[in-house]
């Protein structure tokens, strides 16, 4: 840890070095890095002509996708565990 509880940590995605600085454990930032990584080359084995550009647009809609889905199916849970309430 460093300046007011953040952590600094240095990651590789798809062959860059990135360093990120977050209040997150150096742990937790390596494993979203790891995340972010396996999607782009997933992407890009679908695709391997698209630019480093278009790849890493492309990957952030689909965590955000992934995201928004996830999010979709735990409010409606929530609402379930509401209604048995």
């Amino acid at each position: 840890m460093s300046d007011g509880g953040k952590t600094k940590t240095t990651v590789e995605i798809y062959g860059q070095s990135y360093t990120i600085i977050g209040q997150e454990t150096k742990m937790h930032m390596r494993h979203v890095a790891s995340i972010v990584d396996d999607k782009m080359r997933e992407i890009n084995e679908k695709n391997p002509y698209l630019d480093i550009n278009k790849l890493a647009v492309l990957t952030a809609v689909n965590v955000v996708h992934d995201y928004l889905k996830l999010k979709e199916q735990y409010e409606k849970l929530e609402v379930q565990l509401k209604e048995k309430e």
